[in-house]
């Protein structure tokens, strides 16, 4: 597992963003051998934001390479601090013992959720600051920037099909998702746009391609007290469309579905960063477990976790669900039994904010 640590951002008790300098934050390498008891095998000085879907880092299929997406960066205005994009996409060496930074290259405007292509040859990063999607390719340890493709709108997470066809990229404040196609390394967008909930902000696929969900956060990415949305896009169809909705609770963000298709994960924000006097404020997040069968998603049951959870990930072998909790600065770890998930009672405890987490392919 790839854990991104934001130490240049945190709320106070009404509910306002609080900035620190740069310089604290790190990138993690877990070894998950032992799934109920991770260890940090590589601690990495490298930027990281909350600011953005927690996929801004991947692993490729080998296990050989990752990718962090530095999005934002703080800076000084006056006697202030505030947040600018950034535009630098690390690249990781997997295999070198401890894993160590290679390459810091350049992209578009706040780079933000990234997806590794299935063949491992191909990287898509969605440029929020920017309304684009840079196209990478991966030859071994050499990562260039080939491409870049205008989406009109700002962009959050960009993933592809396991085919590696096709992509798909949520405009947030468009409430879309759209469908881009690949064909070997060129990258089109044809103006396929679908209408999700409000702000979709992350997008997972199926392992087998035949559905994708949106996590729809709703009211420009922050809790209101309101419930939100999980779109389900049924991507066997011709054109791909919406076929559903599924109500889940305020602010759904980190987004998963596991290898065996059947059972998704949404994180819910639920307020736990809003004001504390705010009538929807809660000190703890929750997870949404949704059951998969067929082209029919159901919301099973919610989950208290901790504060602010971001990311979601199924271990590859399904039998694991680990939530990183930005405010608590760990992750519940829980286990998958069959169509349910079932908390072990343990936490992980990491050396920040895990803004962002992505789990090896295999």
């Amino acid at each position: 597992m790839i854990v991104g640590n934001d130490e240049k951002l945190i709320w106070d008790e009404e509910g306002k963003t609080v900035l620190s300098a740069p310089g604290r934050d790190t990138v993690l390498i877990v070894d998950l051998a032992e799934p109920e008891n991770p260890r940090v095998v590589a601690t990495l000085p490298l930027k990281n934001s909350v600011a953005g879907p927690p996929v801004n880092l991947a692993i490729n299929p080998a296990g050989t390479l990752a990718l962090v997406a530095d999005s934002v960066d703080v800076i000084k205005d006056g006697e202030a601090l505030k947040q600018v994009p950034d535009d630098r996409i690390h690249v990781i060496d997997m295999t070198a013992s401890p894993p160590k930074l290679v390459e810091t290259i350049r992209a578009g405007k706040q780079p933000s959720g990234l997806s590794i292509s299935p063949d491992g040859t191909l990287a898509l990063v969605a440029n929020r600051a920017d309304n684009s999607i840079s196209v990478l390719s991966i030859d071994g340890m050499q990562v260039r920037v080939t491409d870049t493709v205008a989406m009109g709108d700002q962009v959050a997470h960009v993933t592809f099909t396991p085919d590696g066809k096709r992509a798909l990229a949520v405009k947030f404040p468009a409430g879309k998702v759209s469908v881009l196609e690949v064909n070997g390394g060129k990258v089109t967008y044809n103006k396929l746009d679908l209408p999700t909930g409000p702000w979709p902000y992350n997008v997972a696929v199926s392992p087998d391609g035949r559905l994708a969900l949106t996590a729809d956060n709703g009211n420009a990415g922050a809790s209101d007290g309101s419930v939100d949305t999980v779109s389900v896009v049924d991507l066997e169809a011709q054109p791909p469309r919406i076929v559903d909705r599924v109500v889940v609770g305020d602010g759904p963000e980190g987004l998963a579905i596991s290898p065996q298709g059947d059972l998704a994960v949404a994180a819910i924000l639920r307020g736990s960063n809003a004001s504390r006097k705010a009538y929807f404020y809660n000190s703890k997040g929750t997870i949404e477990v949704l059951k998969i069968a067929g082209k029919q998603v159901t919301r099973v049951r919610s989950i208290e976790v901790g504060g602010l959870p971001e990311a979601v990930l199924f271990t590859p072998d399904g039998r694991y669900l680990y939530v990183g909790n930005y405010l608590d600065s760990d992750f519940s770890i829980f286990r998958v039994e069959g169509q349910d998930v079932v908390d072990t009672g343990k936490r992980f405890k990491v050396s920040g904010h895990p803004a962002s987490a992505r789990m090896s392919p295999r």
